[in-house]
């Protein structure tokens, strides 16, 4: 791929982003408490988990490998920051689900191409298509306050996301099946902490490399989990209550 043609591919995905964006206002995506059997087949959740995440994982490996790179900083760095991520998300996340929930096949597919599709993009971002000398500055280019602050939202970011996680995880003892309103960590202030997480996550790691590919990722997890926690939030006034999810917004604290 030319470097025009890498610069088209993320116009393209943005805006296939913002088409995901409004029609998942309209359709929900039938995983997890929106699983209907109108989306199909379905399969083992911890299986599909790790078919639909992986591919990114082994794609920047892959891309990382063929690209000569190395071991360079800071690109390096970020590579080790993207796969640790993905690493915890493929191999990690999916063992520790309880339940017997099953994933739609279609579902699956849909997140399989999206994640190969990532993995082209950051790669191309990082290791192919990045300004002549942008990263050179090695350690130095870490000092910067630009990817200080990178950092810190990164890892705050997995820290909400990761906790909130365990929260989700720890509301139901064995064998129950009741449905529970998330109240801890970052609950206390939206229904989808583990999107808010995520979404900080990611503009972390774009703050830090200043990838325009990394950006366009920031623009497709707020195109896919805001939706998604508008829903999920509407699901949560209705079986629990207004009085029981209270001012809790969204996703973002104090806004959405």
């Amino acid at each position: 791929m030319s470097e025009e043609g890498f610069h088209i591919f993320l116009g393209a995905m943005s805006i296939t982003a913002l088409i995901v964006f409004i029609a998942l206002y309209f359709v929900k995506a039938g995983y997890g408490i929106f699983r209907t059997a109108s989306w199909g087949y379905s399969i083992n959740n911890k299986l599909a988990w790790v078919l639909m995440e992986a591919p990114v994982f082994i794609v920047m490996c892959w891309l990382w490998g063929k690209s000569g790179v190395g071991f360079s900083v800071p690109v390096c760095i970020f590579f080790l920051l993207f796969q640790l991520h993905y690493f915890q998300r493929s191999f990690v996340f999916p063992f520790l689900l309880k339940g017997r929930s099953r994933m739609p096949v279609a579902i699956m597919a849909m997140g399989i191409v999206f994640n190969i599709l990532n993995g082209m993009m950051q790669a191309g971002g990082l290791f192919y298509f990045a300004p002549s000398g942008f990263y050179a500055g090695g350690w130095a280019y870490l000092l910067q306050p630009h990817a200080l602050s990178g950092f810190l939202l990164f890892f705050a970011g997995m820290v909400i996301n990761l906790h909130s996680d365990r929260v989700i995880r720890r509301l139901r003892k064995p064998g129950d099946t009741k449905h529970y309103l998330p109240a801890r960590g970052f609950y206390r202030y939206v229904t989808s902490a583990n999107y808010f997480g995520e979404l900080v996550e990611w503009t972390g790691f774009a703050i830090l490399t200043l990838s325009p590919a990394a950006w366009v990722f920031v623009w497709w997890t707020f195109a896919n989990l805001v939706p998604r926690a508008d829903a999920i939030h509407r699901h949560y006034r209705e079986e629990f209550g207004d009085e029981a999810v209270g001012k809790r917004k969204r996703i973002l604290p104090y806004i959405y």
